[in-house]
């Protein structure tokens, strides 16, 4: 996989400035084309290059800073396979920046799973909730060794579970790594942020690393800050005798919820791990191809 990473990353270093959608149509990929290519170029011709503003479905907007690049779901599940992370049907996109020194991803999801109660967040206790997290975690452990991947350990917060009950915003965040990994390696961070509505929750996932996550931390407020649901989608909006309501409460959305997304926060860990052992180099080489790919002249900025 990570070599699957450096052979996109020549094959892009030769490309002219990058276009859009909106100004070239979509090659098909050719039968030999490398799967990591074949994604990016998928994705430049539909990625949405900020400052913008994306529609969530009939939910609401989330702005795109200037600076960062939105992939659509389609796209982004493409680039997901490529680097060895399980495709989603709840995933809505990929957020990725065009700075230099940034590494980060946010993987953006809709879950359409009913009316999230939230009285929960006035009773849990952090600590009890890392115990479940560990526990649930090991037992996953041996269905990922059957898949032929390390068994996981859960080191502790990177960032306690902390429920904001006037915006109805979840934050929180594990450190996790690979079993034995010499402590030298850097361990990876899942910063999971949730924005509760009417009818379920977005989910934005900032991956990244122990060595980054102070400095990335803003990343996912900002995004998160400027996700707004439209008028009656909104929690506020919940009508009692009408609605749905999720089969879990909030402390779920840490728990027994989160774990069983494993397949999405553990595995995207994988690649963050994987490529680590590689080098952290081949990680900022990554998110280099997509700046390679999206970059535009200054005066082209300009006209946004």
């Amino acid at each position: 996989m990570g070599r699957a990473i450096l052979l996109g990353l020549a094959a892009f270093a030769g490309l002219a400035d990058p276009f859009f959608a909106q100004s070239q149509p979509a090659q098909p990929p050719a039968a030999s084309q490398d799967p990591l290519q074949a994604a990016w170029a998928a994705a430049r011709t539909t990625a949405v290059l900020g400052p913008a503003k994306v529609k969530l479905l009939d939910q609401g907007e989330l702005t795109i800073p200037a600076g960062d690049i939105f992939v659509p779901a389609a796209e982004a599940n493409q680039i997901m396979e490529a680097i060895g992370n399980p495709s989603s049907p709840s995933r809505f996109g990929l957020i990725v920046s065009r700075k230099d020194q940034d590494i980060w991803m946010v993987d953006v999801a809709w879950l359409n799973e009913g009316y999230v109660r939230d009285d929960e967040a006035r009773d849990w206790k952090p600590d009890t909730l890392l115990a479940s997290l560990k526990d649930n975690t090991e037992q996953d452990n041996a269905g990922r060794e059957a898949r032929g991947l390390p068994p996981l350990d859960v080191v502790g917060w990177a960032q306690p579970p902390s429920y904001d009950a006037a915006a109805h915003r979840l934050v929180w965040s594990m450190l996790v790594k690979d079993r034995g990994a010499p402590a030298s390696v850097p361990q990876t961070v899942n910063y999971n942020t949730y924005a509760l509505g009417r009818e379920g929750y977005f989910s934005l996932d900032l991956i990244t690393d122990s060595a980054h996550i102070a400095a990335d931390r803003p990343v996912a407020a900002q995004l998160l800050g400027s996700l707004n649901f439209a008028a009656g989608k909104r929690y506020q909006d919940f009508n009692h005798s009408t609605d749905k309501v999720a089969a879990y409460g909030l402390a779920a959305l840490v728990g027994v919820v989160a774990v069983k997304k494993l397949g999405l926060l553990a595995l995207a860990g994988v690649f963050l791990l994987k490529v680590w052992k590689l080098g952290l180099l081949a990680l900022a080489g990554a998110a280099a191809a997509f700046r390679k790919f999206f970059r535009r002249k200054p005066d082209e900025d300009a006209t946004l």
